[in-house]
């Protein structure tokens, strides 16, 4: 089915979910108002529908083209790219100065969460761009900025993160790629970069690579990697195109899925070196990067809701057609549509619970990425920035998590059919695994959170955060409605299961920082459940303050009800794992064969 953006909901989500009206009526948006924002977001919707959403089967199929250190993209694309970028989509979150919208992230990750829906492969390069603009933005400077930064916004130039190399991924330390200073303010870039996404094609007629790379005399490890900005092509000072750089692809990777997203093996200096800029300051690039890094964290938690909500969409619409046997109480002629059956109704719900789940997490987190750059005062801009600190790993390890489960269950909705490629819910499946594995495994998510997040303030973060969930969960059993079911004792046991593992995890840092690490998986799956399931119930709750359809109304209490009956019962198993577990992780021996 084609696809359709779920703006309502995310309205709803942003709204209820998210403090949106809160920060509206703050004044933290200036003059925009939630009409401009359901505006935005409704032209975003079609244009992902219209124009985008046609593109992924063809990408998946025809794939990118390598040919002679040349990439072209499928068919297609190049002019959904150009419409895409003339309609201004590429600069929502730039600065006006420079050529941007200035618009806040919480708009931004929505328009996100539709390009990637409506092709994740295609949202993919936009992505990059964005994060080496915001990069660029920090920490360049400023006669870079000048003449970089303006054809990037407009999206005419693309953008790239080159990090890893063969021997350095997740640990860049072991980084060997080499610059070496000119001694006119540029540096002669040389080594290997791999995996590095839209590294080269053929949508614009310039890609801006941001190159980590060691000086001569740098220190050992971390400490020692400088940034570097490295065109494909230099630029004139008119702002033309100048020589080539000494810069090419190599190859691009044959991959599980996202096929039309050339992922490249890039190759700097085979004549003598590529010309480079500094970023910000030299054996300080990593500073730079995570710039890039921490907000392309949030962009590809919401690819994981993005490819969730795009599996569910075609299972609801499968199961809504698929005629087999007779579901309890089927009292009409012939087969049942299997949406009826009370085993498919559990799958279909639990893919649209934790979707909607996982987007209100990814939206908190774009909300209070809003906070630390837009609010009045210091204090609120340092809470802001905190509580975004505390979310990014949660939201990207169980939001590319419940893309990958979701995509699975899709199969399973279809059946046989989904095991067959021509019904579209494999590629979901092969394209939604790459998310938990990118911009940081979620293993290194969950690492994070333990050894650096919750441990902010003295712990008195998360505290804060749990009151916050507590209140909620008073609120619900307040309301006495009978449609919420146990939902206020499942999520205060989902809560209190939170706590309990934080305590633990809190003593463990310091005493046992192997068992806190081998619980770091289960918790972030825990913090997760707690975060989803209560802000499914505060939506639920204001939707039915606020005076919402009936149906509407009836959906989110429904979807409330079932997170927290049927998925949250999880809470006090994983916090059992997480006191109790870890030591038989740190004291087992993995054999070496069966």
């Amino acid at each position: 089915m084609p696809y359709r953006a779920p703006v309502a909901d995310m309205i709803a989500t942003l709204k209820h979910a998210a403090g949106l009206e809160q920060s509206l009526a703050q004044g933290l948006y200036g003059e925009l108002g939630l009409d401009d924002i359901t505006a935005i977001l409704d032209e975003a919707g079609k244009f992902a529908g219209e124009r985008i959403a046609p593109l992924n089967r063809v990408g998946d199929r025809e794939g990118a083209h390598f040919h002679d250190g040349t990439v072209t993209m499928p068919h297609g694309w190049k002019e959904v790219y150009s419409d895409w970028t003339a309609a201004g989509w590429n600069g929502l979150m730039a600065e006006e100065a420079l050529g941007g919208q200035g618009l806040p992230c919480v708009i931004n990750s929505a328009c996100l969460e539709m390009w990637n829906a409506a092709s994740g492969a295609f949202g993919l390069g936009p992505l990059l761009t964005q994060g080496a603009i915001e990069a660029l933005q920090a920490h360049a400077a400023p006669e870079l900025k000048a003449k970089y930064l303006p054809k990037m916004i407009s999206g005419e130039w693309t953008g790239t993160m080159n990090l890893t190399e063969p021997q350095a991924g997740s640990d860049l330390s072991a980084l060997r790629s080499r610059a070496e200073r000119v001694g006119d303010g540029t540096y002669r870039i040389t080594g290997q970069k791999i995996f590095i996404t839209y590294g080269e094609h053929d949508l614009t007629e310039n890609i801006i690579h941001l190159v980590l790379a060691r000086l001569p005399d740098a220190p050992p490890g971390t400490k020692g990697i400088s940034l570097f900005l490295v065109p494909k092509f230099l630029v004139n000072e008119d702002g033309s195109l100048g020589a080539r750089n000494d810069v090419r692809c190599h190859s691009i990777e044959h991959k599980l899925g996202v096929h039309a997203s050339p992922t490249c093996t890039m190759v700097y200096g085979d004549a003598g070196g590529a010309i480079g800029w500094l970023v910000g300051e030299e054996n300080r690039g990593l500073m730079a990067m995570f710039t890039m890094m921490n907000n392309a964290r949030l962009a590809v938690a919401l690819q994981g809701v993005s490819i969730a909500e795009r599996a569910t969409q075609k299972a609801l619409a499968f199961a809504a057609e698929r005629r087999q046997g007779k579901a309890p109480g089927w009292e009409a002629e012939g087969m049942s549509p299997i949406i009826e059956h009370p085993d498919v109704k559990r799958m279909l719900a639990t893919m649209r619970a934790s979707t909607q789940a996982a987007r209100a997490i990814c939206y908190m987190l774009a909300a209070e990425i809003d906070r630390a750059h837009l609010a009045r005062t210091p204090e609120e801009r340092k809470a802001g920035h905190a509580r975004a600190s505390l979310l990014t790993p949660i939201a990207k390890a169980y939001s590319t998590d419940i893309g990958n489960e979701v995509a699975s269950l899709g199969v399973q909705v279809h059946g046989g059919m989904g095991f067959v490629e021509e019904t579209g819910a494999a590629q979901h499946m092969r394209d939604a695994r790459i998310y938990a594995i990118y911009e940081g495994t979620n293993g290194i998510q969950a690492i994070d959170l333990v050894s650096r997040k919750i441990g902010i303030e003295g712990g008195a973060l998360v505290a804060a955060e749990i009151a916050r969930m507590r209140g909620i969960v008073a609120d619900v059993a307040k309301s006495n409605a009978v449609e919420f079911g146990l939902t206020a004792s499942r999520l205060r046991e989902t809560v209190d299961a939170l706590e309990t593992a934080t305590k633990h995890l809190l003593g463990a840092l310091a005493n046992n920082p192997a068992d806190a690490q081998a619980g770091a998986t289960p918790f972030t799956r825990l913090f997760g459940l707690a975060l989803g399931g209560t802000a499914l119930a505060q939506k639920a709750l204001k939707m039915r303050a606020n005076g919402v359809s009936d149906l509407a109304r009836a959906e989110a209490t429904g979807l409330a009800r079932f997170f927290a009956e049927n998925l949250a019962t999880a809470a006090p198993g994983l916090a059992e794992t997480v006191v109790t577990g870890g030591q038989a992780v740190v004291d087992l021996d993995i054999p070496l064969a069966s």
